[in-house]
Order: C-alpha cells, then sequence, then structure tokens
C-alpha cells in the first residue's frame, strides 16, 4: 500500500466534494437545483455530456475490448454522431418549446399525464439498474487499491457524491462533471505516455504486433446470414444503425442527459453543446481503445497471462507499473469517472421522481422551497437504492456490457414512444402506452431467450414500439368509423 498515491486520492475525493458543496448558496429555486438557473455555458455542458455518458464502465471496460478483440467499438461511436444529428434537429427544438425540467413532461404535453408517469417511471426502473452496475463498478478500482472489494469503500465514494450532488443541485453536477473529465483525461494521457515507454520501440512495435494480427481494424463490413448478423456485437452496420438508436434513445429520452440539454441558455447553445461532446466523445474511445492495443502488445512481449478478471487490466497496470504519485492521480481520475456519473444519475433520479410523479400524484400545492427540501430528501433516497442495487450487479459479468445492454433493454419502448409522439399526430395516448408495453415485454425476450448482440436492442424495441402504437391507433379509427 503506498500513501502518498492514497494521499493523492483522498485529497482529490475531499477537494472535489467541497467544489461541489460551494454551489449550494445559489439553489434557491427547482430551476437552479434542476435546471442550474440556465446559466451554465454551452462548453461545460458539452463536457459535461461527455461525463455523463462515460463512466469507470467506459475507464476500465474499453481498453478491455481491444485487448481481447479490435478497435470494432468505434463504429458503434460513428453511430453516436449520426444520433446527435437527429436529436439536434427534432428532439431539441421540441423540447425548448417552453420551458421543461425534464424530458417526461414533453409526453405530458403530447399526449397526457398517465404516459408521463409511465415513461418517468420506466426511466427510473432503468437508471437504477444501469447505475447500480457502475457504482459496483467502482469496487473493482477499489479492490486493486486496496487489495480488496470493501463495499465500506463505497459507502464512502457515494456519500461524498451524494454530499455535493444534495447541497449543489445541476450546477454542482455540472462544474464538477468539468473538473473530473478533465482529470481522468489527463490521467489517461500520462499511462499512455508510460506505457508506451515502456514498450521497446514505443508505437511502432504496438502497429508492427497488433496489425497483422487485426488488433487495429475499425470496421467489420461482413455480411454473413442473418443469425451471425445480428449476434456480432461490433460490426459497421451493428455500430452505425445500433448505435445511432441507442444515443437517440439515451441523449433524447434519457432524463440523464436531456436535463443538461434543458440546462443550456436557449436551443442553438443546447445544440452546440451536443454536437461538441461528440468529438470529445470519439477522441475519448480512441485513446481508451489504443491503450488497450498497447496493454496487448506489452503482455504478448513480456509473456504474462491476462487478469482472471479482465475488468482489472487497466487499474491493475496504472497501480502496478506508473510512478509513486501519478498511479494515485489515475487512480482519483477513474474514481473522478464514477464520481462524475454517479452525481448525474442522483440529480436526474431526484428531479423525475419530484416533478413527474410525486407533485402531480400528491395533488398538494407547495412552494419551491418545500419542492426542493423534498427534492434533496429524493436524492438521499436514490443513493442508497443504488447502493442496494451494487450489491446484486457484482454478479452481471463484464461491466461494460453489462450496462450497456440493461440500459439498452428499456432503452427501445422510450425511444419507440417518442418517435410516436413527435413524428405522429394520429397516435393518442393509449395505443402509444400499448406499444411501450409490447416494446418492453418484447425486448425482456430478446435479452433473455435469444442470443442477439445488444447492440441491436434498441433498434427491435423501438421498431416494435412505434408500429404497435400506429397499428392500434388505425384499427381505432377503422372500428370508429365502422
Amino acid at each position: 500500500m503506498r500513501w502518498l498515491d492514497l494521499a493523492v486520492i483522498i485529497v482529490y475525493l475531499a477537494g472535489i466534494t467541497w467544489f461541489g458543496v460551494r454551489f449550494r448558496q445559489s439553489q434557491r429555486t427547482l430551476r437552479d437545483y434542476f435546471l442550474g438557473g440556465k446559466t451554465v455555458p454551452w462548453w461545460a455542458i458539452a463536457l459535461s455530456i461527455v461525463s455523463a455518458e462515460t463512466s469507470t464502465l467506459t475507464v476500465i471496460g474499453t481498453p478491455v475490448l481491444s485487448f481481447q478483440g479490435d478497435f470494432g467499438f468505434l463504429q458503434l461511436v460513428l453511430g453516436y454522431l449520426l444520433a446527435r444529428v437527429v436529436i439536434a434537429t427534432l428532439f431539441i427544438p421540441a423540447y425548448f418549446r417552453g420551458e421543461m425540467y425534464t424530458a417526461y413532461e414533453l409526453m405530458r404535453v403530447r399526449f397526457g399525464e398517465r404516459i408521463r408517469k409511465l415513461t418517468a417511471a420506466t426511466f427510473l426502473v432503468l437508471r437504477a439498474l444501469a447505475e447500480g452496475v457502475r457504482v459496483f463498478a467502482i469496487s473493482i478500482v477499489i479492490s486493486v487499491i486496496l487489495g480488496s472489494g470493501e463495499m465500506t469503500s463505497i459507502v464512502v465514494i457515494i456519500a461524498l457524491t451524494l454530499l455535493y450532488t444534495y447541497e449543489g443541485g445541476l450546477t454542482a453536477v455540472i462544474w464538477t462533471d468539468v473538473v473530473q473529465m478533465v482529470l481522468y483525461v489527463i490521467g489517461a494521457v500520462a499511462s499512455l505516455v508510460v506505457l508506451l515507454k515502456q514498450i521497446p520501440g514505443g508505437w511502432g512495435h504496438v502497429v508492427a504486433v497488433a496489425e497483422p494480427l487485426g488488433k487495429l481494424r475499425v470496421f467489420d463490413f461482413r455480411l454473413a446470414e442473418p443469425a451471425v448478423f445480428f449476434t456480432r456485437t461490433y460490426s459497421f452496420w451493428a455500430g452505425i444503425i445500433g448505435g445511432c438508436f441507442l444515443t437517440t434513445a439515451s441523449h433524447g429520452t434519457e432524463q440523464l442527459l436531456v436535463q443538461r440539454l434543458l440546462a443550456a441558455k436557449n436551443q442553438r447553445q443546447s445544440q452546440a453543446a451536443l454536437m461538441a461532446s461528440w468529438v470529445v466523445i470519439f477522441i475519448q474511445f480512441s485513446m481508451f481503445l489504443i491503450i488497450g492495443a498497447c496493454l496487448f502488445v506489452l503482455y504478448q512481449d513480456r509473456g504474462m497471462p491476462p487478469p482472471a478478471i479482465a475488468d482489472r487490466l487497466y487499474p491493475l497496470y496504472i497501480w502496478q507499473n506508473l510512478p509513486t504519485g501519478v498511479a494515485g492521480l489515475v487512480m482519483a481520475a477513474i474514481l473522478a469517472a464514477s464520481m462524475s456519473n454517479l452525481s448525474a444519475a442522483l440529480n436526474s433520479l431526484a428531479s423525475t421522481t419530484v416533478l413527474d410523479l410525486w407533485r402531480p400524484w400528491s395533488g398538494v400545492q407547495r412552494d419551491d422551497i418545500a419542492w426542493l427540501r423534498l427534492s434533496r430528501m429524493a436524492t438521499v433516497g436514490w443513493g442508497v437504492i443504488l447502493f442496494c442495487v451494487a450489491l446484486v450487479a457484482r454478479r452481471w459479468g463484464s461491466v461494460l456490457q453489462a450496462g450497456l445492454s440493461i440500459a439498452s433493454i428499456v432503452y427501445g419502448a422510450l425511444l419507440g414512444v417518442f418517435l410516436l409522439g413527435l413524428l405522429t399526430k394520429r397516435v393518442r395516448e393509449g395505443a402509444a402506452m400499448v406499444g411501450m408495453s409490447v416494446g418492453l415485454v418484447l425486448m425482456l425476450y430478446v435479452r433473455f431467450a435469444t442470443p442477439i448482440a445488444f447492440t441491436w436492442y434498441v433498434v427491435i424495441g423501438s421498431a416494435a414500439t412505434f408500429l404497435t402504437g400506429l397499428a392500434i391507433s388505425y384499427v381505432k379509427v377503422t372500428r370508429k368509423s365502422a
């Protein structure tokens, strides 16, 4: 146990918590707490978007993909770009017609109160499960640092993140996101520089070894029989189509990310933040995949067996090979990614709980101060729930794919019902709710009874939801005509 590294980590955790708590004084209304008062600049929102969709899963899971395979994950990132164009032209203008606090207010305006509650409740289940996996991923990092997987350490991380999220609201979330993202990018660059210095011949040797083995391949255009086509997780078609649908769902319908888009000063800044975030995402994923390829070459050159638990690959390298002090900084960077995403989840879960479910159901008239107090209580409640889910998530396999596949099960139904609202006028609330229910049931079947890759989940779920809702609306019209 290296005390200097531990000291760096402890100083970071204390410092970021203190920084976030300082925003308490600006939190006077629900608009401040959940939308940052709409005063945050677009570039900060862009970095916050990246931090929100990046987590410990990304930092420790992405290098494993290229270590075991190739750079095919970047095909999914290209789909992310196409999705951002769709969201910027279709979703964001709809969100800025009036002031909305959550994504699901759009469903109330288009369909009615029942579907608002259904979509909000669906998001709560989705985010609780997916975030539980991310919280569990913290234990992988901590187990490397302390030599054990003590859950008490996870409690400390959750408690510190909860403290500044509770006090500072979305403003604290966004600005701590900016700090944390800069930190983990610096950490990744530092680890890559050290890694290349440890490989004789540097990057040239990495290319010489990895390229003949296909480790640097990005595109996979193979069109095999349908059974194989839909079970291949990272192909060009799964990346472009599946990645587009996945990101349209996550960034266009899920409160975790829509909340940041709504916090922009106006529609144009919201669109600028979304598009700029893709550039950072592309650079970030490319860097982590390069790290994975370099680790593959290093392990092969030294004849070392890979870790028994694949997700320990990158944290182990950092802790065992980086200079004292630098290792602590990079580990703090990985914890920064987890805290960043956790704070975003807590705030979005609280906003959806209070604004989409609690306030409409209660029917009680309260002022903003009272609702602000209840919002903070909801934040604490979700912190406890996420810890409990993390305890169960230990048995769900690879953290990166577990997180993405869990989210993808629900994303399809959410995206399908939002597309019904934005692209059709004839579909009413009842048809939309039936369509969404069909989409959810179908995706549970696809997930647990078929070998279809998770990259196709959102495509299948959204198509089933959209087509079912549309078909039912025509059936109702036909019956009325008869």
